[in-house]
């Protein structure tokens, strides 16, 4: 269900990066209200929150006195955000000031609230600011990072603010298990938690065939699309299981990570985990091929040479497998990723690939040197087993995510 987000920006290096948090938050179909600090419009404009937030911004505490902004926007709030959150923020949060907006937004609010520090790794490690931290935790504030890493100039250490898709995934946690202890009654909890009791296996990544000590052969997938449904399930109450390979993205709360390189491994960790299962979601981008032998050193090249042939031979169809062995009662979810720029035609290969592999669903996107991969957004084609299209979504991987999970929800049901 869509939610009513307020996303507070205070005013530091970082507020560059909370367009990525607005930005990522809209496409997933919620609506956003961005509440700026006056110092954060110092480094971000306000018409560029506005195009991205597609709302107007609001920063003056006195203006609109005659619709109680001061107060309304926090109340009409189901999740506050603040990214990044400077140290003085910390501080007049854990106070309790309300001498801007955003603090009065805060105050007048009963949302669950997530912050994302960010702050040069003295301040962060000062302990006026660790025992502000230390108040907000304890009144339920849920704190995102500090990562570790490069910060203004040539400083390094704990203090950068995570990034924009770990600080949504998190947001959006917090909102769901905040409605599943207080539901509306509009909205019943189960609309949210749908997936209680449930267990689901989903990989994601791409795997890796190594040549030799240093060389691979590898796709371009990042694995935001399934690490996207993995957080997206363990959100609805599912138990998950997430078989990563390589992945490029932070992992998910709350699921059974298990590591994998090669497709080999993937097929070892997906045939061990799937027994039982209520559904397998196959999101990862695993190589057809791998090389018939690996080099223990590292392949070398020689002037007098004029190429380098390699012999591959094919991995095991990890999928099909499973399509041919009994499954009563688990849902097999296949990825098709197409180049085919015919939209009949590449529903046509979708719709072959899905019955060549005994899928009960088919999630078909059109991918190419710009599409699809590593990307903050998706549009695919689920197939149904009948071969119909049974839905088709565009939007950012979190909506994706739970598009897929609809289908997959509404199978299991049956």
């Amino acid at each position: 269900m869509p939610l009513n987000i307020v996303v507070g920006i205070a005013g530091g290096i970082a507020a560059y990066k909370a367009v990525g948090v607005v930005r990522a938050l809209v496409l997933a179909g919620h609506d956003v209200h961005v509440v700026p600090t006056e110092a954060a419009l110092r480094f971000v404009g306000r018409p560029t929150l506005e195009a991205i937030s597609r709302n107007p911004v609001h920063v003056d505490l006195y203006e609109g006195v005659a619709e109680v902004r001061h107060v309304a926007i926090g109340q009409a709030a189901d999740l506050i955000v603040i990214a990044p959150a400077t140290a003085n923020t910390i501080a007049k949060l854990a106070a309790g000031l309300a001498d801007d907006l955003l603090g009065n937004t805060v105050l007048a609010s009963e949302a669950p609230v997530v912050i994302a520090p960010a702050m040069h790794t003295e301040m962060w490690l000062n302990p006026a600011t660790q025992a502000n931290v230390a108040t907000l935790r304890e009144r339920g504030v849920t704190v995102v990072g500090p990562a570790v890493g490069q910060l203004t100039g040539k400083d390094a250490g704990p203090g950068r603010m995570e990034e924009p898709d770990v600080i949504v995934r998190k947001a959006l946690a917090v909102a769901h298990a905040s409605a599943a202890k207080h539901p509306d009654a509009s909205e019943p909890a189960a609309d949210r938690r749908d997936l209680v009791g449930r267990r689901i296996v989903v990989t994601a990544g791409g795997t890796r065939e190594p040549l030799d000590p240093v060389r691979f052969l590898g796709n371009r997938s990042s694995g935001k699309q399934g690490v996207a449904i993995a957080d997206a399930a363990r959100a609805r109450g599912a138990e998950v299981v997430l078989i990563a390979a390589n992945l490029e993205v932070a992992d998910p709360a709350g699921c059974d990570i298990r590591r994998v390189s090669t497709a080999l491994e993937l097929q070892a960790a997906v045939t061990a985990a799937a027994a039982g299962v209520d559904a397998v979601v196959m999101a990862a981008a695993v190589a057809d091929y791998r090389p018939a032998s690996v080099s223990e050193s590292k392949i070398k090249k020689d002037a007098s040479d004029s190429g380098l042939t390699l012999e591959l031979v094919r991995n095991p169809d990890i999928l099909a497998e499973l399509g041919r062995a009994p499954h009563d009662g688990t849902i097999l979810v296949g990825f098709a990723a197409e180049t085919e720029p015919d939209d009949d035609a590449r529903l046509a290969l979708g719709r072959a690939k899905r019955a060549a592999k005994g899928a009960d669903l088919l999630v078909l996107n059109r991918v190419g040197w710009t599409e699809g991969f590593a990307n903050d957004e998706n549009a695919v084609t689920i197939i149904g087993r009948d071969d119909t299209v049974v839905t088709e979504v565009h939007g950012a991987k979190l909506s994706v995510a739970d598009a897929i999970l609809d289908v997959v929800g509404s199978l299991l049901t049956e």
